[in-house]
């Protein structure tokens, strides 16, 4: 697709600070384990952690078009800052944004989306992962407010964020129909990182586990309606997965840079390997793949900015695009041969990076089901 010049000056400054602020130093945050708070700080002063919140609201008032290009070279940059930007973005700032009150957006949007306030999304449980209605957090009432209790798992930023949407059950009875939505800020008693989850890869981006032990937080912590928490939950899916797809695209687009730049250098049997027809044709289709993936993102990011349905183009754009970069990431390793696969080589991390992409924000055997209902029901 062809961009307009906003959706380019985007694009090009978000490029811009991933290469010279993130891609240098992501190896170092990988180790430490963190991402320093500053990044987020001047990711929000560029307008990258709300960015299609409107203008008034705090946000830049982007288009999702620009999120997904902007999403992208984050990702290049470093995969973990894309993680906690694409879930801040999406199931951080736009529930609050649409199902919040006057009081609630003025306390809570405006510092989310310029990023002095990170958020975290709390639905999945033990127990409960794509099934999102099995959820067993209770919420009862107490003295005109609320008491949380339950446990939540995997949770992005779960330990560095000052505020989470969390889904407790209101009502039992009601099934999906009684699960309800809270704001409740992290420094409030009873909130508890459990545990801090180690993973395969995306080091710098903490995933916890979170006790809610009789978590005490007033009637205005309520978002939207009693009951009206599971359609809250699924109601930015589409956001999500074109943010997660787009992500897939920037570390893959890494890979094959660093692919490319290899082979362009490392000499065999007398010339360099790019020379040779089997890198040059490995190459060839990973940079065919990448581009068709991209053009999927744009394609349902640009439907979701012109208001049009797009919840199947959303779940083909994470499947693709996700399935695509674990093999452009596979296959740049095989370009380097052994020194790909040593743990200090870029590519053996971006590897690790980029294979989340595939579960999270719906696994792609739930994509594969919501394409397919689609199928079903055209």
């Amino acid at each position: 697709m062809i961009l307009n010049e906003e959706q380019t000056l985007i694009r090009d400054t978000a490029r811009a600070f991933a290469q010279r602020e993130l891609a240098p130093h992501a190896a170092a945050r990988e180790a430490a384990g963190a991402i320093p708070p500053a990044v987020i700080r001047a990711m929000g002063t560029l307008g990258l952690m709300g960015m299609v919140v409107p203008a008034e609201a705090g946000g830049a008032g982007a288009d999702h078009v620009s999120y997904a290009l902007a999403l992208m070279e984050i990702a290049a940059g470093h995969g973990a800052v894309a993680t906690v930007m694409s879930g801040h973005n999406s199931v951080g700032c736009l529930p609050v944004l649409h199902y919040g009150t006057e009081a609630q957006r003025a306390r809570w949007l405006g510092p989310m989306a310029r990023g002095e306030m990170l958020s975290c999304f709390c639905l999945t449980e033990p127990e409960s992962g794509s099934d999102a209605a099995a959820i067993k957090t209770r919420a009862r009432r107490k003295d005109g407010g609320w008491v949380l209790s339950g446990r939540k798992q995997y949770i992005t930023s779960g330990a560095t964020a000052a505020i989470a949407l969390v889904f407790a059950v209101t009502a039992p009875e009601a099934g999906k129909h009684g699960i309800s939505a809270f704001l409740v800020p992290t420094a409030t008693p009873g909130w508890r990182v459990a545990r801090r989850e180690r993973k395969m890869g995306q080091h710098a981006s903490d995933t916890c586990e979170i006790a809610l032990e009789d978590v005490e937080i007033p009637e205005n912590a309520l978002l939207g309606a009693p009951g009206e928490g599971y359609r809250i939950a699924l109601a930015n899916l589409e956001s999500g997965r074109i943010g997660i797809a787009a992500q897939a695209c920037g570390i893959a687009r890494a890979a094959f840079a660093c692919a490319r730049a290899y082979a362009k250098t490392r000499v065999a049997f007398g010339k360099r390997i790019i020379e040779h027809q089997a890198v040059a044709f490995r190459l060839a289709d990973m940079l065919a793949a990448l581009g068709a993936a991209e053009q999927l993102v744009l394609h349902a990011a640009a439907r979701k900015s012109a208001g049009l349905s797009c919840a199947q183009e959303a779940s083909m754009a994470k499947l693709f695009a996700s399935e695509t970069a674990e093999r452009v990431c596979s296959d740049a390793i095989q370009t380097f041969g052994g020194a790909g696969y040593m743990a200090e080589s870029e590519v053996e991390r971006l590897y690790r990076d980029v294979r989340v992409t595939k579960i999270y924000e719906g696994t792609n055997d739930i994509q594969r089901l919501v394409i397919g209902r689609a199928l079903a029901e055209g």
